[in-house]
């Protein structure tokens, strides 16, 4: 009998945080077993109580500081110790377990993701903002503390279980749905709906997320993320539309071989890859994969000028330095805008080219601390704001 598997799930009321939460609550006689020590949410207090309570966690807590005497009054009588606060969402990073589920969307989870990685320990990354904008600072604390960094993106997860030798490796090939809007034309793009961007003909997740993925950009912003998780540079990452969803991510060899993970599209697989790592767990409730029922699966380049996107993360993947963080940083308040419907869709790519074309040329070549990164990030939302502003 080994020992119980301790997890803190950073987000816990997310799309992630909910498959991470049915991951752990598996129970398999060939499988590990799990114990909870801290679960944290933005400001679903309702949520995150129950599933603190269902999972007996040692701590739960809820970012938005006015909502503590909420989820103290939730949580009375359970022994399960009550928090709020930016601070305290990051000393839930910092709390001793041996896996950390980074699943807060945006930038917002980077402090908690930098303090889990800080303390050493093995970080099952769902959380790509924090790679997009401090690659560099979260791998270089990774190597210093001896943290792992386990990512559970399905397409970085599905190369992590296929990369073997990495200095046979010509390139790494990210696969994309191409959205609900990979036929549609620019005409009809510039005319879709909040709910039309968040309908994903393949995956269930937040909006956020799913707009990423209508416009692309998601798909921009997991290769600068790849580029660090697997120190490849950006040009030997190629990405291929991929409608069925089945085959997660590819990497070609320098022998001719090019080697695939396949699966169902559901996260439940990837996640429970890193809780277990380096073993597997058995998941028997999901549903299998049967390639002779699916008959086919479709290959084809992402079209360039409906989706801008790809070639703005590639562009900031270049050029390094501030880029990424001012491009991720534009997109997160201009996908909210869309959201809100105070622009376009179209205009969400627009907006982010504008201000990477303002901001990035004054702003410093490298970013050494967090301090730095977040006040990079705060420039560019500003010069966001300010340009939907002008734009209304």
């Amino acid at each position: 009998m080994t020992d119980p598997i301790s997890v803190t799930i950073l987000g816990a009321t997310g799309s992630i945080g909910a498959s991470s939460l049915d991951v752990v609550a598996q129970s398999h006689p060939d499988g590990p077993s799990f114990e909870v020590v801290a679960l944290t949410a933005n400001r679903n207090v309702d949520d995150l109580a129950r599933a603190a309570i269902r999972t007996r966690a040692k701590r739960a807590v809820i970012a938005e500081a006015g909502l503590y005497s909420d989820l103290k009054s939730a949580l009375a009588n359970t022994g399960i110790e009550p928090a709020a606060g930016a601070a305290a969402v990051a000393e839930a990073g910092d709390m001793p377990a041996d896996r950390v589920v980074s699943g807060i969307v945006g930038i917002a989870g980077l402090p908690a993701t930098l303090a889990a990685v800080r303390r050493g320990a093995c970080i099952a990354l769902a959380n790509k903002e924090s790679m997009v904008c401090a690659g560099q600072l979260l791998t270089e604390e990774a190597r210093r503390s001896g943290a792992r960094l386990l990512p559970i993106d399905s397409e970085h997860n599905a190369i992590f279980q296929v990369l073997d030798r990495k200095e046979r490796v010509e390139k790494l090939i990210l696969t994309a749905s191409g959205g609900p809007f990979r036929e549609s034309s620019l005409q009809e793009m510039a005319s879709v709906t909040p709910e039309q961007a968040c309908k994903h003909p393949n995956w269930s997740m937040g909006a956020k997320i799913s707009v990423d993925s209508a416009s692309m950009m998601n798909k921009g912003l997991e290769l600068i993320e790849a580029a660090w998780l697997f120190d490849i540079s950006p040009d030997r990452i190629e990405i291929l539309v991929h409608p069925q969803s089945i085959v997660h991510s590819l990497v070609a060899y320098d022998d001719g071989s090019v080697l695939a993970q396949l699966g169902l599209p559901d996260m439940r697989t990837p996640i429970s890859y890193a809780l277990s790592w380096p073993a597997r767990m058995p998941l028997p409730g999901l549903d299998r994969l049967d390639l002779a029922k699916i008959g086919r699966l479709d290959f084809m380049p992402p079209d360039p000028q409906r989706f801008p996107a790809l070639r703005l993360a590639r562009e900031a993947a270049t050029a390094g330095g501030s880029a990424s963080v001012v491009l991720n940083g534009a997109n997160e308040e201009a996908v909210a805008a869309f959201l809100q419907r105070r622009i376009g869709f179209l205009a969400i790519a627009q907006g982010v080219e504008r201000v990477l074309n303002e901001l990035h040329a004054g702003l410093p070549a490298s970013l050494a601390t967090i301090e730095e990164i977040l006040e990079v990030d705060r420039l560019s939302r500003e010069c966001t704001l300010r340009m939907l502003k002008l734009a209304a």
